[in-house]
C-alpha cells in the first residue's frame, strides 16, 4: 500500500507545487489567514470532504477536517501550518510575493500544501481505511499562539496520535531527520527593568547607575548556566536588546534588558524563571537600583513520544529510503507543535530541501529562502503513509 501511496503523490506533484506557489503568492500574516483558509476550505470541498470547520476563536484563519471513515478505529491528526513571515521577499521567482513585506519563509506554503496532498490520497483510499484521520491548517506557529488556542478548542478531542514535518534547509532535499525526545527547545522571552538615578557623567557619586547594574547583571546571568545548570542539560540567556541613555555625558536614569532563554527540559526551564529574578533583584539592590524583572513562559519543549517516532521513523524509511532518513541533533529553535505533543503522543520530522545546485541552502527566514518544489510529492506521501499505517495498526 506504501508504494501506491508513494505512486499517488508523484500523480499529484504538479498540483501540490501550484497550490504551494498560490500560497507563496498570497502570504498572510498570523492571526490574519482569513485568505489562506478560505483557499484550502475550497480545495478540501472540491476533494469531497464534508465535514470543513474554518475559525478559532471566532475568527476564520484556519481550517479543520475530518476524513471519517464510518468504521471502528484509531484517530490520528496531521498538522500543517499556514502563516506568513514580515520578511520583504528578494527572490525573483514567477510566484513570488504579492504582499509587500510579507513572505512564505519558513515553508509553512509548503506545509499546507503537503498535506493537501495529503488529503487527497487518504480520501481517494478511504475505503481501505477504518477510523478517523483529522486534518489541521494551523494559524499563528510564528506567533506561537495558534497550536495553544486550537488545544484550547478541542482540536485534539478524540485524536490518539499526531503527526507534523517541517521542510528544513540544512537537510539535503528528500532526505529525512528526526530525534527521540527532546527534539526543538522552549521559547521564553524576558525584560528587566532597572530604575536609578539620572546625573551628570562626570559625577558619577551623586547618580545612581543603572547602565553598570545592567551590565553586572548580564554578565551574572551567564554564570547561571554554567554554574547552577547541569553540565549535560542544555541552557541558553540570550540577551537581544538592552536600552538605556540618549546622550554620551550623562548618566541615565534607568535601563531595560529584553531577551529570551531556550531549554529541553520544563525543570530547568523554571529553574531559570526564578534564579534569573533573585540573581537581577540582588545585583540590582547591591548597586542601590530598582529592578522590576517579567518572565513570559511562551512555547514549551517539543519532546516526540519515543516509540510513535520509531514508528515514524520505519514509515519514512519505506517512502525515502533507508539511507534518507538520519537521526539529528536537537535544535534550540522551538515550535508551537510543542502544544499537540504535551497533549498526544506523537512526532515531528525534518524534510530536507537543501539543493546546491538549485540555491536552496537559505536558512528558513531569509529573504531568498526558497523550497525546492522536487520534495512536496514526499511530503505529501509521507504525512499519507503516516496516516495510513497508524491506522492499519489499529484494526
Amino acid at each position: 500500500m506504501l508504494d501506491n501511496v508513494k505512486k499517488k503523490a508523484e500523480e499529484i506533484k504538479e498540483d501540490i507545487a501550484a497550490w504551494r506557489h498560490h500560497f507563496h503568492s498570497h502570504p498572510e500574516l498570523s492571526y490574519q489567514e482569513t485568505e489562506t483558509a478560505a483557499k484550502i476550505a475550497s480545495i478540501l470541498r472540491d476533494m469531497g470532504y464534508d465535514d470543513v470547520k474554518v475559525g478559532c476563536k471566532d475568527r476564520d484563519i484556519c481550517v479543520i477536517a475530518d476524513l471519517e471513515t464510518g468504521r471502528p478505529g484509531r484517530c490520528i491528526a496531521l498538522r500543517a501550518d499556514i502563516d506568513a513571515l514580515a520578511v520583504q521577499e528578494e527572490r525573483d521567482v514567477p510566484y513570488r510575493s504579492q504582499n509587500d513585506g510579507v513572505m512564505h519563509a519558513c515553508g509553512h506554503d509548503a506545509h499546507a500544501s503537503m498535506l493537501l496532498g495529503a488529503a487527497r490520497i487518504l480520501k481517494d483510499i478511504e475505503p481501505e481505511l477504518n477510523g478517523k484521520v483529522r486534518l489541521i491548517f494551523q494559524h499563528a506557529e510564528e506567533r506561537g499562539g495558534g497550536a495553544r488556542e486550537l488545544v484550547e478548542e478541542g482540536v485534539l478531542d478524540g485524536v490518539d496520535a499526531v503527526f507534523g514535518q517541517h521542510i528544513w534547509s540544512p537537510v539535503p532535499s528528500g532526505s529525512m531527520s528526526y530525534c527521540y525526545g527532546p527534539t526543538m527547545a522552549s521559547a521564553d522571552q524576558f525584560e528587566l527593568r532597572i530604575q536609578g538615578k539620572g546625573g551628570h557623567g562626570s559625577m558619577p557619586h551623586l547618580s545612581i547607575d543603572p547602565v553598570v547594574a545592567a551590565c553586572s547583571v548580564v554578565s551574572a546571568w551567564q554564570t547561571i548556566v554554567s554554574r547552577e545548570v547541569d553540565p549535560l542539560d542544555a541552557a541558553v540567556i540570550s540577551v537581544g536588546e538592552i536600552k538605556s541613555g540618549s546622550v554620551f555625558n550623562a548618566i541615565p536614569d534607568s535601563a531595560t534588558i529584553k531577551g529570551t532563554t531556550r531549554t529541553f527540559d520544563p525543570a530547568v526551564r523554571e529553574l531559570l524563571a526564578k534564579r534569573m529574578e533573585e540573581t537581577a533583584v540582588a545585583i540590582c539592590s547591591g548597586l542601590r537600583c530598582q529592578a522590576e524583572f517579567e518572565y513570559k513562559f511562551m512555547l514549551p519543549p517539543t519532546i516526540t513520544d519515543p516509540e510513535f517516532t520509531r514508528f515514524a521513523v520505519e514509515v519514512a524509511k519505506k517512502i525515502l529510503g533507508e539511507d534518507k532518513v538520519v537521526e539529528a541533533r536537537p535544535t534550540m529553535g522551538a515550535e508551537d507543535f510543542s502544544y499537540y505533543l504535551q497533549e498526544r503522543p506523537g512526532t515531528f520530522m525534518f524534510l530536507g530541501t537543501g539543493n546546491e545546485e538549485k540555491d536552496m541552502t537559505y536558512p528558513q527566514h531569509h529573504p531568498k529562502y526558497c523550497v525546492d518544489d522536487d520534495v512536496l510529492d514526499l511530503g505529501a506521501a509521507m504525512s499519507a503513509s503516516i496516516a495510513w499505517s497508524y491506522l492499519k495498526e489499529g484494526e
